[in-house]
């Protein structure tokens, strides 16, 4: 069959477009760019001029059903059946088993482990019910306890110092105030009883104990900012030897230590704190004998 000569004329140096049409390729231009640069229509030729040189990125478009497809067959390789990676994706079952179709089968599951899986269900869902009533049960607990009067608040201190400070004892007389806690609650609550037995906080002094092995510098900016104290009422922290045959269970970000406050001049608040201990232990008795009788 004769090709008319306008045609046969225009595209008769095949080798010579070919030469433009890669180097534009390589320039970053589209098929379209291409075309209208060289001024060819026939697609079939223009496809054959650029064959084997790849699209430039920009005119690939994302497809989005790309990460649906890895994450389906991420979660087959994982042992899940087209029914679970189908409710996870929210995917077709018809475009699961096409992307995941050359994959093996995952194994089927031992009927122990399957129960094992559905006990380990219930009790997850047991665990969070029991942390709901744990944290309802402490917040009605707090919301009962409303304002405390200076003599509840008096009370409370004097137990909290004969629990945790240190006490005279015939054998190794000791009246002098020293209290030691990690717990930074129960440090703001001592100091606020402090305050209420008009101990001024000149007396105070501040001792950081800590493992050595612990964060100190972080331990003691912590209990400064605490007890809102300047460095100068800190002793030097006591640190505590690392015994390697010991496996410590105190350890992590909240692991601060312990700190101690002692109170200086002393020794008449600590008879009196004696004092008062006594006469609450009184108080339980007779309130106790009052409820037998």
């Amino acid at each position: 069959m004769a090709h008319s000569p306008g045609k046969t004329s225009k595209y008769a140096d095949f080798e010579g477009l070919r030469a433009q049409a890669v180097t534009l390729r390589r320039q970053g231009m589209s098929l379209r760019q291409i075309r209208d640069h060289l001024k060819i229509h026939n697609n079939d030729l223009l496809n054959r001029l650029v064959h084997g040189e790849p699209a430039p990125e920009w005119t690939k478009r994302p497809n989005a059903k790309d990460d649906l497809r890895e994450q389906a067959r991420e979660l087959r390789r994982q042992g899940c059946t087209y029914d679970q990676i189908e409710a996870a994706l929210g995917c077709s079952r018809s475009s699961v088993s096409l992307w995941v179709r050359d994959l093996p089968k995952p194994e089927p599951r031992d009927p122990t482990e399957q129960a094992k899986l559905a006990a380990r269900k219930r009790w997850d869902h047991e665990l969070a019910i029991r942390d709901e009533e744990r944290r309802r049960t402490k917040e009605e607990a707090r919301r009962r306890v409303g304002a405390v009067s200076e003599r509840e608040l008096f009370l409370v201190g004097v137990g909290l110092y004969w629990a945790e400070g240190a006490k005279d004892k015939p054998y190794d007389r000791r009246e002098n105030v020293t209290f030691v806690n990690s717990d930074p609650g129960m440090i703001t609550t001592f100091l606020a009883w402090l305050d209420l037995l008009s101990v001024e906080r000149e007396r105070l002094r501040f001792t950081v104990m800590i493992h050595e092995t612990a964060d100190v510098p972080g331990a003691e900016r912590f209990w400064a900012e605490v007890v809102d104290a300047d460095r100068a009422a800190f002793n030097k922290t006591s640190l505590k030897k690392h015994n390697p045959k010991t496996v410590r269970r105190n350890t992590g970000e909240d692991y601060r230590g312990c700190l101690v406050i002692k109170v200086l001049k002393s020794a008449d608040l600590y008879r009196r704190i004696e004092g008062a201990w006594y006469g609450i232990v009184e108080a339980a008795r007779e309130a106790d004998q009052s409820n037998r009788t």
